[in-house]
């Protein structure tokens, strides 16, 4: 399989994404090209241990490196400021300085707090990504966003900080849970609804998982296409990179509201997608249809499209704390049919005509 290279053009912030099969050798080829200094740290998580951590290590020590190992335990409990602490320690122990090397090697949660560890530690240490999940690897591994959460909400601690480089191996989806496996086709299913309706069209054909995962890679690298030309526009999320964010407002208020363990970020941006669409039809800013569209492709990859019953006070306090906020107003991300989405003035008052 031949690799995919896409370069990020944020001047003295570029990087490239290396897209290809197997990739963790080249991984260790471009560490030994690219550091003189002889520290690592690697952050990852407990599955991911059990799993590839020693292939990663094992191509990095061949070539002379020191290597630490961070495990965190899996999922959004993670990411908060007190694994932060611990990381900060490991860090520390290990005495890793500033001309050294972070590796965040995990998923979404793995990637956000390891950059952000990245960021801060010693004022900010050289990072790479190699992301494991599909999300990951379309989506929040690319642009730099990194944070941790604080117990009022998603986010709301971070900072933009882009890596030296992303490495995706689209083979590593292969040992993941079904459930994760379609928990990151809804951030491929949003690039779709929002730039490139191809992308929904690729997952309409194919008839079972095994099928999508021999085709990942061209999906992948058209998410990570469309990402890269929005980032390189909008590189602090002012503007065009908002569009990112479809589905994610209910999106963020279903997982807070649920405390982050009856749905995964996916299968809330999920339900948050198909809800705004539902309605931005009613209101006749989106085409006919599109929230049929978006429907079917969830239903065949098992995601949930419907709202869960909720309390409507406590579930919109979140949205003040949204970063789409500003003053009366929020962005909202609305399309106008599939593959054209649009950024939404909405004052707050006029919010629950939309989600």
């Amino acid at each position: 399989m031949n690799m995919n290279v896409l370069e990020i053009d944020l001047k003295e912030n570029s990087y490239k994404i290396c897209i290809e099969r197997n990739i963790l050798s080249r991984i260790a080829e471009y560490l030994d090209e690219n550091y003189s200094s002889k520290k690592i740290a690697i952050i990852t998580d407990d599955n991911l241990a059990k799993l590839h951590l020693e292939n990663l290590k094992r191509v990095i020590e061949e070539k002379g490196f020191n290597t630490k190992i961070i495990s965190l335990k899996p999922g959004e409990e993670s990411k908060s400021i007190d694994t932060l602490k611990e990381v900060y320690n490991e860090l520390s122990q290990f005495r890793l300085g500033r001309e050294d090397l972070i590796i965040t090697f995990g998923g979404g949660v793995v990637g956000d707090l390891g950059g952000f560890a990245a960021s801060t530690y010693l004022r900010g240490v050289s990072y790479i990504q190699v992301p494991t999940s599909l999300l990951a690897q379309v989506d929040s591994s690319i642009g730099g966003k990194v944070a941790v959460d604080l117990p009022w909400g998603k986010n709301l601690v971070g900072s933009f900080y882009q890596p030296k480089a992303v490495f995706i191996d689209p083979e590593l989806l292969k040992t993941l849970d079904k459930k994760f496996l379609h928990d990151g086709l809804a951030e491929v299913i949003k690039y779709g609804c929002i730039r490139d309706r191809s992308i929904i069209d690729q997952l309409m054909n194919y008839t079972k998982d095994e099928e999508l995962l021999d085709n990942i890679d061209s999906l992948i690298f058209k998410c990570c296409s469309i990402k890269k030309s929005v980032v390189e526009q909008d590189e602090k999320d002012f503007g065009e990179r908002m569009l990112l964010n479809f589905g994610h407002t209910l999106g963020h208020v279903i997982e807070k509201y649920f405390n982050y363990k009856k749905y995964t970020h996916g299968e809330a941006v999920a339900i948050g997608m198909a809800e705004i669409t539902r309605k931005s039809e009613k209101l006749d800013i989106t085409e006919k249809g599109a929230s049929k569209c978006i429907e079917e492709v969830l239903k065949k990859y098992e995601l949930p499209y419907k709202v869960p019953a909720m309390d409507k006070e406590k579930a919109f306090s979140t949205i003040f704390l949204d970063k789409k906020s500003s003053g009366e107003n929020i962005n909202l991300i609305l399309l106008k049919r599939i593959g054209e989405g649009v950024i939404r003035k909405v004052r707050f008052n006029e919010l629950e005509d939309y989600i």
